[in-house]
């Protein structure tokens, strides 16, 4: 009882790393419906591992380190396949430029900022009621929302059918996913209304993006909460 008491989170965590293979492979496959239901899936397993750790009191070293793991996977190399194959269309070509490789590389970029983020994230212990930077899952939504809305609905065309977007769109989010912006946590540090204003506000205008936009809201969701997060940069601490 000891050992699944003390282990269950960790198996958690697992399942979120192998949903995240699943969505990985079947993103190379060109089966996005199925990556977003393993996305969901990682999302889910990741919130609820760290919930069952606290609940049991069952946090290690270990959990720490598989759950970076995990989300290297399903949170770093997810998005950086999608913008890999947002850019594949393209060949080597950019402005008129032929370069000597295909620029769907750069897309890479996210993955190898993505696991510097959860390297510094696990050794920053300042970032309790607040994210330094953009964190990976959130940047996972914005990235294959906008991939998925644009193959499901056409919308976004004029991102993913311009390179120099595409390539752009990489930088600054490679760049959000280290920077030293404060992003808001969905922690309450107290009851009272006033101590929580910018959650409030974050989820009263993101339920309407989403009820509005559906589909093309989730990442239209994630602009938000950037967009809120610059906003109240003197409240999170």
């Amino acid at each position: 009882m000891n050992f699944i008491k003390n282990n269950l989170a960790n198996l958690l965590t697992l399942a979120n790393l192998f949903a995240g293979c699943v969505g990985a492979i079947h993103l190379i496959l060109g089966d996005y419906q199925t990556t977003a239901i393993c996305l969901i899936l990682s999302s889910i397993f990741d919130f609820f591992d760290g919930f069952v750790a606290r609940a049991v009191k069952s946090n290690s070293n270990l959990g720490l380190q598989l759950d970076s793991l995990a989300d290297m996977v399903s949170f770093g190399l997810i998005p950086g396949l999608t913008m890999y194959k947002a850019l594949e269309p393209f060949g080597n070509e950019i402005l008129g430029l032929h370069l000597p490789f295909d620029i769907s590389y750069i897309g890479l970029l996210i993955t190898i900022f993505s696991c510097l983020r959860l390297a510094i994230f696990n050794l920053d212990e300042e970032q309790r009621y607040y994210f330094k930077g953009l964190n990976t899952p959130t940047n996972t939504v914005l990235l294959f929302g906008l991939y998925y809305a644009f193959k499901e609905t056409g919308t976004f065309g004029f991102l993913f059918e311009n390179s120099l977007f595409l390539v752009l769109l990489t930088v600054v989010t490679s760049w959000l996913l280290i920077s030293p912006i404060k992003m808001m946590a969905m922690k309450f540090k107290s009851k009272k209304l006033q101590d929580n204003y910018p959650k409030v506000i974050l989820l009263g205008g993101g339920i309407a993006i989403l009820i509005i936009f559906q589909i093309v809201g989730i990442p239209m969701l994630v602009i938000y909460y950037i967009l809120v997060s610059l906003v109240f940069q003197r409240q999170l601490n």
